[in-house]
């Protein structure tokens, strides 16, 4: 074992002095090494950000949701134009079914329309509103940075109230106390009752929270009907997340009764899930990945190719050297362990570099998209290195090793 180790200590020695005299070599051989590591580690930071994102924007809206729509939002069997085609629902199916359906915990209408909204010399355009009743806030796990979610009172007496998403507020007051303020939406002045926190997910783009405008559905109603998306989604949360399938079961027997279908019809109605979102998603995600590693793994292919060449030339190179080495009793298995370190040390040091590499540019990248640097994204480094090293440069430390010392010294 002692020896074993001393081999070891010697083989890394002679590595780093072979990389030092070698200084342009070693850094042209490890750019291969460093685009991999690089690659690997951004695809990874840029992927678990995604997925982090968006599991934070699909856990504000709550896990336990249903969503009572016209339209089905991840359904390829249903043609677009038979969706297009269907009845919106309106807001007596929505009264029908909070009547009938028993065991939801909570049921809120939704209905949606883009409009400028302003304060004095500060204005967003095309925000997103979402109009809908005080039992919303039920439905979602949303909290609140100031204020409050508008009433019941508020809410059935259509006032003209409203709720800002983080980033809303924050572009209308970016010096101010939105709270008890008022805004204009479409030159209709709404008071500020509640701000948002921070939700932060970018996967869900306008449809996060943060970018969103609460109002009481009758203000919808009274001053935007004519601008909606026309139909009314039922916002339907179970009580858990073991009752979701009693709960859709329910809501799917409910609103057939409220349509008026008989036994032969077709649901002309969808009950959307998160799982729909999440799954989509993954396979967004998994797309990503297969891409991402097939370009890692082209780039370090490349780059263990150009390491294994320069190992080959470098074993050239000190054919005189190993055979003095095999002369004075070095063993194979030193002669191995001296180019394999040498190789793995060079990728090693490839692998930090683009380890490096990918922080910074991760770094950059968040600034645009959601990136998360995690220790395993170090651990994948290292690995990736050396196991490249200990690969690229088994062969020519092969080669060394099996050299015959009488023919390596007279070599020239």
């Amino acid at each position: 074992m002692k020896n074993y180790l001393f081999e070891l200590k010697e083989g890394l020695i002679i590595s780093f002095r072979a990389i030092r005299a070698n200084k342009i070599r070693s850094v042209l051989t490890t750019l291969g090494i460093i685009i991999g590591v690089w690659a690997v580690v951004v695809m990874s930071t840029a992927v678990k950000g995604i997925d982090q994102a968006f599991q934070t924007g699909v856990a504000s809206l709550g896990s336990d949701n249903l969503y009572i729509d016209k339209w089905a939002w991840f359904n390829n069997d249903i043609p677009w134009w038979e969706l297009r085609n269907r009845e919106n629902i309106q807001m007596e199916d929505f009264e029908k079914f909070k009547d009938l359906a028993k065991l939801p915990l909570a049921v809120a209408p939704t209905l949606m329309t883009r409009q400028t909204i302003s304060q004095e010399g500060n204005k967003v355009e095309f925000t997103l509103i979402t109009g809908t009743n005080a039992d919303y806030v039920k439905t979602t796990n949303l909290n609140f940075e100031d204020g409050r979610f508008f009433s019941q009172l508020e809410s059935d007496g259509a006032r003209a109230v409203c709720v800002l998403g983080y980033t809303v507020a924050n572009q209308l007051f970016p010096m101010g106390y939105p709270i008890g303020q008022y805004v204009k939406i479409k030159g209709k002045k709404v008071k500020v009752v509640g701000v948002l926190e921070e939700q932060g997910s970018w996967v869900m783009g306008d449809f996060n929270p943060d970018n969103q405008v609460y109002l009481p559905i009758g203000i919808i109603h009274k001053y935007f009907q004519n601008e909606t998306w026309g139909s009314v989604t039922i916002n339907v949360r179970a009580p858990n997340s073991l009752m979701v399938e009693d709960v859709k079961e329910e809501a799917i027997g409910v609103m057939r009764r409220v349509r008026g279908l008989t036994y032969d019809q077709k649901n002309d109605f969808s009950v959307n899930q998160q799982e729909g979102l999440l799954t989509n998603i993954n396979e967004t995600i998994g797309v990503i990945q297969i891409a991402g590693y097939f370009i890692t793994g082209l780039s370090l292919f490349v780059g263990a190719i150009g390491i294994m060449n320069i190992m080959f030339v470098s074993v050239k190179e000190r054919t005189k050297e190993i055979g003095i080495r095999k002369a004075i009793g070095a063993k194979k298995r030193a002669i191995l362990g001296q180019f394999i370190s040498e190789s793995a040390v060079i990728c090693l040091i490839g692998g930090m570099l683009g380890l490096l590499l990918a922080i910074v540019t991760s770094l950059i990248i968040n600034q645009y998209l959601p990136t998360t640097i995690q220790e395993d994204a170090v651990i994948l480094a290292v690995v990736i290195s050396l196991i490249t090293g200990i690969l690229s440069g088994f062969a020519p430390a092969y080669t060394a090793a099996k050299m015959d010392p009488v023919e390596a010294l007279r070599y020239e």
